[in-house]
């Protein structure tokens, strides 16, 4: 809305200038984060319990990547926000599955394993987990990188990993400092990024939406600006930006707002994309309706491979 552009500066003015922006992204799923990331992630609208730990039951878009395409581990990477998430790096499709996906990175659980006891209440703004509810605990298990693993892989002492950490002002921002250590070290192919600073809505607190939303805002102009300075990344990299859902309307009777995602009113099921990158078109709007799962199949024809479970359609204003 006009009235909150002014929390978008980077979006708006440097990075919707340099790509092909799709206004209407619907998703017709589940609007629970990780079912929702998860059907992102294959192209499928997922239908498990948001809160189960339980990966994706279709092919993820890892998988596709690194069967297809005979890729290595190291090729393919998740940065997640929430313990939650652990799983979504491969699916419990039997023709894909264990062995195929992606390495999943969880942030704030490396953070948790480094510190003593004594130590966690600097970072504490750095550990919450879930504001959407506080009681869950997921279990933890699936193909993720563990703390030692991590600092060896990125080259980065347990030491100064935490000493950096305590300068960072939320999880969203400590997920993007590994993923540019990532790029720099690693150079993976596919690395996807989610962000859930905003997810602070759930709380009630408006300040603080606002805040993780500017925060959003400049850390995906971060990211592009890595992806242009580094020598493995620049000029042959297509980066893809999308919310998983909307919010509540203001209106809706049955919602709370900015603070909820329930209703599954038109404003708690529409956002939209944009694709920056050396082949994509520049300042372009795309108002045609198109759908979340139209992702997977698209990110298949721009690198190669195929795609067959995914429910979604390749968007041609990008492949």
């Amino acid at each position: 809305m006009p009235d909150g552009q002014e929390n978008i500066p980077f979006l708006l003015h440097e990075l919707i200038p340099q790509a092909t922006f799709f206004a209407q992204v619907v998703n017709r799923g589940i609007l629970g984060h990780y079912v929702a990331t998860a059907s992102l992630a294959t192209g499928v609208y997922e239908t498990f319990n948001n809160f189960a730990a339980v990966p994706p039951e279709y092919p993820t878009v890892f998988e596709y990547f690194r069967k297809d395409l005979n890729r290595p581990a190291s090729d393919a990477w998740v940065i997640a926000p929430s313990n939650g998430f652990n799983r979504i790096g491969e699916s419990g499709h039997r023709s894909y599955g264990e062995g195929l996906g992606a390495r999943v990175i969880l942030p704030k659980r490396l953070l948790a394993s480094a510190l003593k006891p004594a130590d966690t209440v600097l970072y504490e703004h750095l550990l919450r987990d879930n504001y959407e509810t506080p009681l869950y605990a997921p279990d933890i298990s699936g193909s993720h990188v563990e703390l030692h693993e991590l600092a060896e892989i990125l080259r980065l002492s347990v030491a100064d990993f935490t000493a950096h950490a305590v300068s960072l002002a939320s999880p969203d921002e400590l997920s993007v400092y590994i993923a540019r250590r990532l790029m720099r070290q690693v150079a993976p192919s596919m690395l996807w990024i989610t962000l859930h600073d905003i997810d602070v809505a759930h709380s009630g607190a408006y300040s603080l939406y606002l805040q993780g939303i500017q925060r959003s805002d400049r850390l995906c102009a971060q990211i592009w600006e890595t992806i242009q300075s580094e020598p493995e990344y620049a000029g042959k990299t297509t980066l893809f930006i999308l919310p998983d859902f909307g919010r509540d309307s203001d209106t809706d009777p049955g919602g709370n707002g900015f603070q909820h995602h329930r209703t599954g009113d038109a404003l708690s099921r529409t956002t939209w994309m944009m694709v920056l990158g050396p082949h994509v078109r520049q300042n372009t709007i795309v108002d045609r309706p198109v759908e979340s799962v139209d992702l997977v199949p698209t990110l298949g024809r721009i690198l190669g491979f195929a795609t067959p479970y995914s429910q979604g359609k390749p968007l041609t204003e990008v492949v």
